[in-house]
């Protein structure tokens, strides 16, 4: 473990870190809008369909999944307004166990989306680095369903940038800042959803 850090050498990394974030979130503000309203067009049209969102990540990315299902299912800002239908495929242990040991981590969303997504409904795929195997495949499987994907990545957007109907891609490399990023687009797309309900 390194040296104590000092009051005022604490300060500053703290400043530097808040700096960093709102440098990134403003940058992402400039570049991401569209792609943030495209996605909310895509959730909400699912939505008022009929159709339901499945949202998957790992870690923080999986932390994620389930705000933004919560948003959905429960509210955001909107107290009377209907429930949503959202499912975090991050979840259920028992699913994300099974699967993991009978076939491998990488089919743990994969399954699910199998047996859950229809063609009317939608997958929000969450992955700092865009490469992450078991959300990758689980966007495949969504097409394979013929639903519609959003994938949320860091700069460059990795293999998940290829193969999702609407990418948006926080514009840095830092993992925790890009979580920050797509935390902002997830609640911009569910306030844009929730206004945008009849």
């Amino acid at each position: 473990m390194g040296a104590k850090r000092s009051y005022d050498e604490a300060t500053l990394a703290a400043r530097t870190t808040l700096a960093r974030s709102a440098v990134a979130l403003t940058a992402f503000a400039d570049k991401a809008d569209h792609y943030v309203m495209a996605a909310a067009g895509i959730i909400g049209h699912c939505l008022k369909s009929g159709g339901k969102v499945l949202i998957c990540g790992n870690g923080g990315s999986a932390a994620q999944a389930q705000h933004m299902a919560a948003e959905l299912v429960g509210r955001f800002k909107l107290r009377d307004r209907r429930a949503l239908a959202a499912i975090a495929l991050t979840t259920d242990t028992s699913i994300l166990t099974a699967a993991g040991n009978d076939w491998s981590f990488a089919d743990i969303f994969s399954r699910q989306v199998e047996g859950l997504c229809n063609a009317t409904d939608v997958l929000v795929a969450l992955s700092t680095s865009g490469n992450s195997p078991n959300v990758c495949k689980a966007v495949v499987t969504a097409r394979m369903a013929t639903a519609r994907t959003v994938g949320m990545t860091g700069v460059g957007g990795g293999a998940l940038a290829d193969i999702v109907d609407c990418w948006i891609a926080a514009p840095t490399n830092d993992a925790a800042t890009i979580q920050e990023c797509h935390l902002a687009a997830i609640h911009c797309i569910c306030d844009l959803v929730e206004t945008g309900l009849e």
